[in-house]
């Protein structure tokens, strides 16, 4: 079955009680049970329920796995990965990533005796050098929040089999249309949800996805252990935006294309970060591992001002000024401020998120209209 396809059938059938086409929304806690431990295959909604199953075996299949798990958000999918480990136990994480995970990562795990290495993961020596007999996990983030920059995959994959050393990789950005990180050799693949495969900007979600069942296995025990689940109508919400995922796709990659390619040869503009551009470090990359580039992108103003680029943003009327990303509507954001505020200044500027960042998530709506929204907000 095609990805096209996936999006819409894969891991699904009618329901069995009616024939319902869309699977129902389960809102249930409990189940009857003809007897102690009599049932149908689902006891309490925590452990079980039929829409999340549904959810979870649609992950599994456009991500070419064969388990999946949905929680109550991305950092809830994170926090699960992490519990597979001891105190004592070393990960070595992207160092240009998302700064709820930096957020997690330090302040929360790092209290009981986690040990983390933030390196620059586009020269896989960097991992290499940071391995001992303590590191039980290689983080990969690609394309990279909010930088863009791309890691290849098959290649830490190569050193953390090499090592034994679990490999998961954050595919949010590019999600299973553009990258299939467990078929490059990844253990785990997480999604913030809430972002491109939700793709309505109404929910908030987690996933992750593995082959391997003894893996599985420990992820289901800690996502029932913790309860960090989803609900049903979040269940359902997700469900029904992966079955347009390929379309609005195509249509974040055309528009991003074309933002990327106007912003490049504004006078305003110092550096446009996006992986399509062939002026971007990585692009050899991206054209390997990768189907296409994507709606996100990040650029730099002149001047490295911050009022400048909070100006900027302040003046979109397309765009709208607001955390997230994914969503049919474009948005934009300023990292330094807003969703990279939790990590110091010196570490963000080290990875080249400076005051005068600026990041776009490109939505599905016309390229001409989106194109003259920053004409406009640059210009002015």
């Amino acid at each position: 079955m095609k990805f096209n396809t996936k999006t819409i059938h894969g891991g699904q059938s009618p329901d069995k009680a009616y024939g319902s086409v869309m699977p129902p929304i389960y809102q249930t806690s409990t189940y009857a049970q003809t007897t102690p431990g009599g049932h149908k295959g689902y006891e309490y909604s925590r452990t079980h329920n039929p829409t999340r199953h549904a959810l979870e075996q649609s992950f599994a299949s456009i991500e070419n796995g064969n388990f999946g798990l949905a929680f109550g958000s991305g950092l809830a999918a994170i926090d699960a990965i992490i519990k597979l480990l001891q105190p004592g136990d070393e990960v070595i994480s992207t160092n240009d990533l998302y700064g709820g995970t930096y957020r997690l990562f330090t302040k929360v795990f790092e209290k009981f005796q986690i040990k983390f290495h933030f390196v620059g993961m586009e020269n896989v020596k960097q991992i290499e050098h940071h391995i001992n007999a303590k590191t039980k996990l290689i983080w990969v983030e690609t394309p990279t929040n909010p930088m863009l920059n791309i890691i290849d995959i098959k290649a830490v994959a190569n050193v953390a089999q090499q090592h034994k050393i679990l490999l998961a990789v954050d595919n949010t950005f590019a999600t299973p249309y553009l990258q299939q990180p467990l078929d490059l050799g990844a253990d785990i693949v997480m999604h913030s949800a809430t972002k491109y495969l939700g793709g309505h900007s109404d929910v908030v979600m987690g996933a992750l996805v593995v082959k391997d069942k003894a893996l599985a296995e420990q992820l289901y025990f800690i996502q029932n252990a913790s309860g960090a689940v989803c609900g049903p109508q979040d269940s359902f919400l997700v469900l029904r935006g992966i079955k347009t995922l390929h379309i609005r796709m195509q249509r974040h990659c055309e528009n991003g294309k074309a933002v990327a390619e106007f912003l490049a040869t504004h006078p305003k503009v110092e550096t446009v970060y996006w992986p399509g551009l062939e002026s971007h470090p990585n692009h050899d990359i991206a054209v390997e591992q990768m189907n296409d580039f994507g709606g996100m992108l990040s650029f730099t103003t002149k001047g490295n001002n911050y009022e400048e680029a909070i100006k900027v943003v302040e003046r979109l009327k397309i765009f709208t000024l607001a955390e997230s990303l994914g969503g049919v509507e474009s948005l934009a954001g300023h990292p330094a401020s807003m969703t990279h505020a939790s990590i110091p200044k010196e570490e963000r500027e080290k990875t080249g998120v400076v005051d005068s960042l600026i990041r776009l998530s490109v939505g599905i709506e016309d390229q001409h209209d989106l194109i003259e929204d920053l004409k406009q907000a640059l210009n002015r």
